[in-house]
């Protein structure tokens, strides 16, 4: 399966049909890049940046910030150049945004089983990397990591092991009461 298939772009021509010649040189090359991953490591790719679109519209907005975190981390996952991860990134935002509700469970579930236990802790520490790029993660980025963990039968421990380095960021810490002064 091409990545732009499994992200619901294949109508665009698939792999090197008519519609990706008449595309403008920068897409092409992009499509013909991808299209180029085997089969696997795309969907590794492709299923790795849809779920990080799904923890950063958990809240119902995609930052910039937001955005330019999971760039990075998929241009450096899949050894991608800059306009590679754009798309990628790009696509995975769009099917998030059409499709959320209903695939993303599916999407995980592929996650998990094509992930070693290592790569489903590095997407879990990705995931509070991108929750946290506007320097905040909200109790809903938050409850969707936890349930992203839960689909991938992660621990708690594994859970609380990516999340430690991230706490400071919670709204739900930010924002609770100072404790009384000891008497």
């Amino acid at each position: 399966m091409s990545i732009l298939k499994f992200l619901g772009l294949d109508r665009l021509g698939g792999s090197g049909g008519a519609a990706a010649a008449s595309a403008p040189d920068t897409i092409r090359k992009i499509v013909d890049a991808l299209d180029q991953m085997e089969p696997e490591r795309a969907r590794y790719i492709a299923s790795f940046a849809y779920i990080l679109s799904r923890v950063a519209h958990a809240d119902h907005e995609i930052s910039a910030d937001e955005v330019r975190a999971m760039e990075r981390i998929v241009r450096d996952l899949g050894g991608m150049e800059e306009e590679e991860a754009i798309l990628v990134v790009q696509m995975a935002k769009t099917q998030t945004l059409l499709f959320g509700s209903t695939e993303n469970y599916l999407v995980t579930r592929e996650f998990y089983k094509l992930a070693t236990h290592e790569q489903k802790m590095q997407l879990l520490e990705s995931l509070f990397a991108v929750s946290s790029a506007d320097e905040s993660i909200s109790s809903a980025e938050d409850a969707e990591i936890r349930k992203i963990a839960a689909e991938m039968n992660l621990t708690r421990s594994d859970f609380n092991q990516a999340r430690a380095e991230y706490t400071r960021f919670l709204e739900v810490l930010k924002n609770a009461p100072e404790p009384p002064p000891a008497t």
